[in-house]
């Protein structure tokens, strides 16, 4: 039987691999869970030779060894989350602008870069991908992408729920090809779909002629996004060859994008169903085999207790989105309280150290509020709205079960968010740089919104002209005009953005700061959100407007500002102290 002697054959020869065998024997009986042992009979030696052909990648082989075959984060390591075209240049391919701004402004200030979506696509942003292999011509080319992934860790979206209903597969299924025929979920008649949950309040079955009469197809996010049916095989594993097509392109980390709604089951609620779960767990132990170095990034925007759970035994995500922070900060910082900080903080310190959070407040995206309700009180929660509206900002929705709406994301740009848009005093800097020193200085990962890096404000005009709200925080930007402003001292970019990078320098000097040390808080006024780690590094973050005293860490130096701390924080001061 195959595998039984722990032995595996690869190009016709014979070779002991008992490591590969044992993990080979684990993807077996998740396959088998999947769908049948007949079936994981059939699948495993074609799973075989996908792997085997992308584990002799030359990329793949050179960071086998840079990396010694382990997974490495240190407090070196943070991700600049961009678009493509984020970044613009008349006459030049926007990836290589985008390359042109890394090298010459940012440097080594991030260790990493997030290029959204960068495939042909027909809508959302990216987010409905036509070619999952192809990179769109109009930013440039798998060189452009290759030349950023020497320079910096690259993330990239797996955009594994949905393909655009332009793709080939999806074209295929319409003209009646019998290959793609069960590539989507599809049904003759509309059905009961009440039990599924839903994010969006567009409808989840969309209506399409092909060659076979109309058929009812499952499209949770859009009618242009049409979800993939993973109770096909051939599904499954053409995902897997996408995966690891992007490994052997430089790409570390995978983006698993709408990761929860994988599997499908009618009767259920359609999200986290074991099965998805499965997968992930799946694609976890392809990764050990191929590029143990590479990484997953579940984005699961859920309450707390559902999105950790994509951590599994540390048999599933490597990094998980930490969705609570950013609704949480914008509640202190409108109200100069960081409790509810406090009280986040004391749950991840009850985490095992292998687990890591990916700490964000902003993307491309909008601010969930999902998991806001289990952290904020009624009043609190609604305070959200109250701020995001007064400062110009748009509210999402989604749709419950019983056909009702409730709001789902908050759209605004974070400086926006934090400050108010009409306000642009030095006052307002210093709140928005000390909003996101709470993710540099939190457990985990920070990844960085370009927008923010650079202290965009709400690009209004965007999200009404196309309706979108999210494009109130996706706008392009001029890179000459973009380098003008980084050189005017006076401009709002230029204090931001030196800022921002002198934020990043300060975290990656000290070893303090690497994502796996243990950190707990430290309960003092409430208006200061203060934590310790080992070996003496404090941090005081002060979210209000206020100057306090305090006594207890007069003989530390803060290495963020070169002075000794006197015991007086300043109105949203910032303090590294050792």
């Amino acid at each position: 039987m195959l595998l039984s002697e722990n032995y595996v054959k690869i190009k016709g020869k014979m070779q002991k691999t008992k490591k590969n065998a044992a993990s080979l024997n684990r993807i077996k009986k998740k396959l088998s869970y999947l769908y049948s042992k007949k079936k994981a009979e059939e699948i495993l030696p074609r799973l075989i030779n996908i792997l085997e052909e992308y584990k002799s990648s030359q990329i793949i082989l050179a960071k086998r060894k840079l990396y010694k075959n382990k997974i490495s984060l240190t407090n070196r390591d943070s991700i600049l989350i961009t678009y493509g075209d984020s970044i613009t240049r008349t006459g030049e391919k926007p990836l290589r602008t985008l390359h042109s701004f890394l090298k010459n402004y940012v440097k080594k200030a991030v260790s990493g870069v997030h290029i959204l979506p960068f495939f042909p696509y027909s809508s959302d942003d990216g987010f409905s991908v036509i070619d999952y292999k192809k990179v769109n011509p109009k930013l440039g080319d798998w060189k452009d992408i290759q030349k950023i992934g020497k320079d910096y860790r690259l993330m990239a979206d797996l955009v594994l729920n949905h393909v655009s209903a332009k793709s080939k597969w999806f074209k295929g299924f319409l003209d009646g090809d019998e290959k793609y025929k069960d590539y989507f979920i599809h049904f003759d008649k509309k059905i009961d779909t009440s039990k599924v949950f839903r994010p969006r309040i567009s409808p989840l079955l969309t209506k399409f002629k092909t060659k076979k009469g109309d058929q009812f197809v499952w499209t949770t996010f859009s009618e242009d996004q049409i979800d993939l049916n993973y109770k096909n095989p051939e599904v499954l594993l053409e995902i897997i060859s996408v995966m690891l097509f992007y490994l052997s392109h430089g790409v570390e980390i995978l983006r698993m994008d709408a990761v929860a709604y994988l599997w499908k089951e009618l009767g259920t609620s359609c999200i986290h169903l074991k099965k998805t779960h499965l997968i992930v767990k799946l694609f976890h132990d392809i990764l050990k085999i191929v590029a143990p170095y590479a990484m997953i990034l579940t984005e699961t925007n859920v309450p707390y207790k559902k999105n950790i759970s994509y951590f599994g035994k540390n048999d599933e995500a490597n990094l998980i989105y930490q969705f609570i922070l950013p609704p949480v900060v914008i509640d202190a910082f409108s109200r100069g309280d960081a409790t509810h900080l406090e009280n986040f903080h004391k749950m991840i310190e009850k985490l095992p150290p292998k687990k890591v959070f990916f700490n964000f407040l902003a993307s491309h995206d909008g601010v969930g509020v999902l998991g806001a309700k289990d952290f904020l009180t009624k009043k609190e929660y609604q305070n959200l709205f109250t701020t995001i509206k007064k400062h110009q900002g748009l509210i999402s929705y989604k749709s419950l079960f019983d056909g009702s709406q409730i709001p789902y994301e908050l759209n605004i740009s974070y400086l926006d968010a934090i400050s108010d848009s009409q306000s642009k005093n030095h006052k307002d800097i210093e709140k928005f740089i000390a909003s996101q020193a709470v993710i540099l200085s939190t457990k985990g990962i920070p990844g960085i919104y370009i927008h923010s890096l650079l202290g965009s404000h709400n690009d209004i005009k965007s999200a009404e002209r196309s309706g979108i709200n999210r494009r109130i925080n996706r706008g392009k930007i001029n890179f000459e005009e973009l380098k003008k402003e980084l050189l005017n001292g006076d401009s709002a970019k230029h204090k931001i953005f030196q800022a921002y990078l002198k934020l990043l320098k300060a975290r990656k000097k000290n070893h303090q700061f690497n994502p796996f040390r243990k950190e707990k808080i430290v309960v003092s006024d409430k208006r200061l959100l203060i934590t310790e780690r080992p070996n003496g590094l404090t941090t005081i973050i002060n979210v209000s407007g206020q100057e306090i005293r305090i006594k207890k860490y007069l003989r530390k130096s803060d290495f963020f500002s070169r002075k000794n701390f006197k015991g007086k924080v300043l109105p949203y001061g910032v303090y590294f102290l050792v």
